[in-house]
């Protein structure tokens, strides 16, 4: 085959798999658009970017056809960063529309998180949810880099600035400032807590341990408002806005080839200040 004749190919590749990636990220909502439609935002998995969820909220709460918003949350938790700000959407769009939460088969730690604001939380009797708590982990490869006969010479502007270096374990010293970073993030999930859920201080610092609880043990406790599916969860949202029969609007689909290959290497080797259950 000519050298020409192989770049025409790769080049033709290239721009099917490019238009295949612009048409899915292009996609208008799936589901009938018209009058009384409740939006359906879905957060599953981990949760390490808060880009498309945030905009999907904007994008329901703007639209005049979608009266009030359900958001099903499947998730263990993830990024801290990501999860305010999904955080702050959801209170931002609950000003103007009814936002009600559904929660999966778990909703624990940053997925518990960012369902706070909502007008009604609902999860399943079994939904794993609670988790309130802060971790961040930091992989050592000091000894396995050894074995293979590698070193690492570091050269830092001051004390601290290679604290969580893969390459060698953490000081005394390092490991306190950084519980002091824990602890302060984790203040901030105690505090919302409160807030959104009207329980005392005191009686979610009893509970705010890591632990997790069943969706009924949450209920009991406070910490969610009712039990109930999915469509339990739809229609609360429908009888906000006075909608008998709902039609569910979800937002495009969306596939990135470079977070195909990048996000597995990036959960590896970048830790990260996570509200997420272990």
């Amino acid at each position: 085959m000519k050298k020409s004749t192989i770049i025409i190919t790769i080049m033709l590749a290239v721009a099917i798999v490019i238009g295949i990636v612009v048409g899915l990220s292009a996609r208008q909502f799936r589901g009938f658009v018209g009058g009384g439609n409740i939006g359906v935002v879905e957060v599953v998995n981990v949760i390490s970017s808060s880009k498309y969820i945030v905009q999907d909220l904007k994008n329901f709460g703007d639209d005049p056809s979608i009266k009030a918003i359900v958001i099903r949350v499947d998730s263990p938790g993830g990024g801290v960063a990501a999860a305010q700000e999904i955080y702050d959407e959801v209170k931002k769009v609950k000003k103007s529309k009814p936002v009600v939460v559904s929660m999966g088969a778990i909703a624990a730690s940053g997925g518990y998180y960012i369902s706070l604001p909502a007008d009604v939380i609902v999860a399943n009797p079994g939904t794993i949810t609670g988790s309130i708590g802060v971790i961040m982990e930091f992989p050592v490869f000091e000894k396995l880099l050894k074995k293979l006969g590698i070193n690492f010479e570091i050269i830092k502007s001051r004390e601290h600035k290679d604290i969580g270096s893969p390459f060698r374990p953490m000081t005394g010293k390092e490991k306190k400032l950084m519980r002091e970073v824990v602890i302060d993030v984790y203040d901030q999930f105690v505090e919302v807590t409160v807030e959104n859920r009207g329980i005392e201080r005191d009686s979610v610092l009893k509970f705010a341990d890591g632990r997790i609880f069943s969706g009924r043990q949450a209920k009991t406790l406070g910490f969610v408002d009712t039990l109930g599916s999915f469509e339990d969860a739809v229609k609360i949202a429908g009888k906000k806005v006075g909608i008998e029969k709902p039609n569910i609007v979800y937002p495009p689909r969306r596939f990135s080839l470079i977070d195909l290959f990048t996000k597995p290497t990036e959960y590896l080797f970048l830790p990260k200040l996570s509200y997420i259950w272990h």
